[in-house]
């Protein structure tokens, strides 16, 4: 189960990185939605490795948070067992 919520946050940082890498509309209520739930997910990772293009700045901040989801959580699980 811990597994299963952390893949969960891990997902939700991913569709928000997929939509911002394809340029999603941001007035849209789907990406309104994804977005407040990825931004307190990133918890510190936003801004940890400044980038200038904003894309990449995305892709990489926004990924470790979701490999950081990963990791913690499998990590969690295996102490729990």
């Amino acid at each position: 189960m811990v597994t299963g919520i952390g893949a969960l946050f891990a997902l939700v940082e991913a569709i928000y990185i997929v939509l911002v890498l394809a340029g999603a509309n941001t007035a849209n209520a789907f990406y309104r939605f994804i977005d407040s739930i990825a931004q307190p997910l990133a918890l510190f990772f936003p801004g940890l490795f400044p980038i200038a293009n904003e894309q990449l700045n995305v892709l990489v901040n926004y990924g470790v948070a979701a490999l950081f989801w990963l990791v913690v959580t499998g990590f969690v699980a295996r102490l729990l067992r």
